[in-house]
This record gives C-alpha cells, sequence and structure tokens, in this order.
C-alpha cells in the first residue's frame, strides 16, 4: 500500500525533526526496504546536530563500527558549540534557576528587560544568547531543554516574529515528548497568533496554516479529543481553503475523522461536496468510500473500498496507531472506523428500501449472515435503528421515517445563523485590513 503513503507530501511541511516519527513507524510496517529508510534517516540527519544518532545508523546501515571522518570532525564542531553558546547563555539561565530571582520577573515584558538589565546585568545580548541556546539544544535532541528554555525566552521576548519562531520550536519539542495536553495548549496559542497577526503577504499567512494543519495531525490522533477538534479546525473557511488549494492530501483525516465521530453530522454533507469537488486533485480510498456511499449510491462498490480503507488505516502513521493489550497488539481507529463505515452503509441502504434481505444486508456490509444479524439487534437495542427483523422472511423491515418539520426549521436555521457569522466575519476583516493600509 506505498501507493497511499502520503510522507512525501507530508514531510515538506513538518520540522525534520517531526519527519523522524514517520520514518520509524514506515519502518516498523516494512514499507519500504530498510535500507532505503535508514538513508533517508541519514540524509535527515546531516542537517541536525544529532551526530550520534547518524553514526549508529551508519553502522547499522553499512555493518562496520567506523564512521566517516567528516561525522567526528562534525561531533566535535557540535560539541564546541554546544559549549559556546551555554557559555553566552549562562548569566540568563543561572538568573532563570535561581527560584529567588525568578519570583521578581512580572507579566510587562519591558519592566522584566529593565529589571534585568538594571540589577543583573543582563541586556539583550544574553536574551538572543538563550534562543540560540535552546535552538541548539533542539537540534540536538534535547527536546526537554529546549521546551524550557523557549517558554522562558518567550516570557522575554519582544520581537513577534522571534516570538512565533520560538512558540513552533515549543510546539515541535511537545510532540516529540508526545505531551499532548501541552501541545494542544500551544496549538490553540499558535493558531490564535496566525489567524490575528499581519503577515507581509497573504501567501505567507496561508503557508503557517498549511504547516499548523500537518503538525496538528500528531495531537489530533494521540489527544483524547483530537477527533473532533481536527473537524473544529479543519472545517473552519480559511483552513478548508487552504487544503482545498495547497493541501488536498490532508482530506484523508478530515474525512476519517467524520467517519469515527458521530456528533458532527450537520457539516457532514457539507463535507462530501468537498470530496466531489477535490476528486481531481486527491483521492484515495478512504474519501473514495464516501463518494461510493453518498454520491454514487454504489453499495458493492464500498464494500470493496472499505477493505481497500483498512489496509490504508494499517499503513497511515496518524492513523494506524497501535496498542499493546497483553500479547495483543490492536488499532482501534481502525476497529471505530469499519464499525461506523459499515453504519454508513446500512443507514444509506435502508434510506431506499423498506425491506431489506438480511443475505444481501450482510454481502453488503462484508459480514457472514449471522455476524449482520447479531449487529442489527444491536443496532435496533441501542435505537440507533427504527426497524424490526422478520426471522421467517430472513429480512429487515424499516418503520417509516417522516422528518419532524420543526426539527428541519432548526437545523436550516442554525445553518443560516452560521452563514451570517461568518460573513460578518468576513466583512469585519476585510474593514480592518483595509484601515491597517
Amino acid at each position: 500500500m506505498a501507493e497511499y503513503d502520503l510522507t512525501p507530501r507530508m514531510a515538506p511541511n513538518l520540522d525534520r525533526h517531526l519527519v523522524f516519527p514517520l520514518l520509524e513507524f514506515l519502518q516498523e510496517r516494512q514499507m519500504y526496504p530498510d535500507e532505503q529508510i535508514l538513508k533517508s534517516k541519514i540524509e535527515l540527519l546531516n542537517k541536525t546536530n544529532m551526530v550520534d544518532y547518524a553514526m549508529d545508523i551508519h553502522k547499522s546501515l553499512y555493518h562496520t563500527e567506523d564512521v566517516p571522518q567528516e561525522m567526528v570532525d562534525r561531533r566535535v564542531e557540535v560539541v564546541a558549540r554546544l559549549k559556546a553558546l551555554e557559555e553566552s547563555a549562562a548569566p540568563l539561565v543561572n538568573f532563570l534557576q535561581n527560584a529567588a530571582a525568578f519570583q521578581e520577573l512580572k507579566a510587562d515584558k519591558q519592566y522584566n528587560l529593565h529589571m534585568l538589565n538594571d540589577r543583573y546585568q543582563i541586556g539583550p545580548h544574553q536574551i538572543e544568547a538563550l534562543y540560540q541556546y535552546a535552538k541548539f539544544q533542539f537540534e540536538c535532541g534535547n527536546y526537554s531543554g529546549a521546551a524550557d528554555y523557549l517558554y522562558q525566552y518567550r516570557a522575554l521576548c519582544t520581537n513577534s516574529d522571534r516570538n512565533l519562531s520560538a512558540l513552533w520550536g515549543k510546539l515541535a519539542a511537545e510532540i516529540l515528548m508526545q505531551n499532548w495536553d501541552i501541545a494542544l495548549e500551544e496549538l490553540n496559542r499558535l493558531k490564535e497568533i496566525i489567524d490575528s497577526k499581519s503577515f507581509s503577504s497573504p501567501m505567507n499567512q496561508v503557508q503557517n496554516r498549511i504547516w499548523l494543519m500537518h503538525w496538528s495531525l500528531f495531537i489530533f490522533f494521540n489527544h483524547d479529543n483530537g477527533r473532533t477538534q481536527i473537524i473544529d479546525l479543519f472545517n473552519q473557511d480559511k483552513y478548508l481553503n487552504a487544503i482545498q488549494t495547497h493541501a488536498p492530501h490532508l482530506v484523508r483525516y478530515l474525512a476519517t475523522a467524520f467517519i469515527v465521530n458521530k456528533r458532527r453530522r450537520p457539516q457532514f454533507k457539507d463535507f462530501i461536496k468537498v470530496i466531489q469537488q477535490e476528486q481531481h486533485s486527491y483521492k484515495d480510498p478512504i474519501t473514495e468510500f464516501l463518494t461510493c456511499v453518498y454520491v454514487n449510491y454504489d453499495f458493492d462498490g464500498a464494500q470493496k473500498k472499505m477493505r481497500e480503507c483498512e489496509e490504508v488505516i494499517l499503513n497511515d502513521p496518524f492513523l494506524g496507531k497501535r496498542v499493546e493489550e497483553g500479547n495483543f497488539s490492536t488499532v482501534p481507529l481502525r476497529d471505530e472506523f469499519l464499525e461506523n463505515a459499515r453504519l454508513f452503509i446500512f443507514e444509506t441502504y435502508c434510506r431506499i428500501h423498506q425491506r431489506i434481505d438480511m443475505g444481501v444486508l450482510a454481502e453488503k456490509l462484508n459480514l457472514n449472515y449471522e455476524e449482520a444479524e447479531r449487529w442489527i439487534v444491536n443496532l435496533i437495542r441501542s435505537s440507533k435503528l427504527d426497524a424490526k427483523i422478520d426471522s421467517e422472511s430472513g429480512t429487515v423491515i424499516m418503520e417509516p421515517n417522516h422528518p419532524n418539520v420543526y426539527e428541519q426549521l432548526i437545523d436550516h436555521t442554525k445553518a443560516l445563523s452560521g452563514r451570517t457569522y461568518k460573513l460578518v466575519g468576513q466583512i469585519l476583516e476585510h474593514a480592518q485590513a483595509q484601515i491597517a493600509r
């Protein structure tokens, strides 16, 4: 299933350190030859300060204990540079590690800068040194130290561009340490800045949104509430436009979130239109499954796509997360996806049939007869299905479902309110931009 691997499309939009978890996953799934993955890792590492790690991979790749002299020289260079940066940042680092002195800092950045300069002779040079030291620590793979120093740097930084850069670094460090709650906070903070900051060009702002969405995948598919929040972010007009124009492959993740998240159905119809619009620029088994069910009503095609969807999920670094349970390994998202995908097929099929043969239904759901019967019984018991089973004829009889006119009116009113809110927001944003000029 390497044909559906999105790593080549994802990597240009990620920090190189964030590409390593993707390569680790691909290596574990054996989607590419080991030699190819190891060479990709070395190529990435050559642009970082993780020299020891690069040496280990080189030994593993070429089955030798010797490493190129350039790696040895690079290691000496990195150690010397780290020591120099440590000395430059030492006055500020010592101050920050002194609990009593640290209490003197306040929310007012200008006050802090004057106080540090007057009482401790710490000026802009030392603050800049802290940023460079934090960045170097990150490049060396010390993500914990980098996150701490970048957090402290942002409390003192008055340059908005440098502050934004530090926040990107902090977000990457928290993702790599798998601190999902903190990473989500940083992600929301970064989104707020990107949406409100005045960029040099609209294209720069769009590019920042694209980076943010790519980085967010690490968080959304690991955080407890992530599958709801990915819809909240990706489905906003500005972000959805960025996906459609520059990153259509992200439709895979939004489609998956919609399928496994039943509470977001009101937005689902509009999303199906997006899949139709983008099928010329991007499609995979997951988007094609939705097209089969909701556009073409091709239930046989949907059944075939379900099998392909399972393979896509298992081989996707974000969707195929494994959970170890004793001696067994499971992929929770796959199980949820297949369960809800069957429900999607069933709901749509039932909408156009009043009496359904159980054998035919079992075939459409990719289940045997007993499994299909048990599955439908559970749906009826849990009040997800208004139907009854005729055991003698082996059919499912659907109860008539007349739409409630009041509920329809409420739904349309909510939709109108949402569109009005978006329109007002766009007008205000345009007016503010005109004033700024």
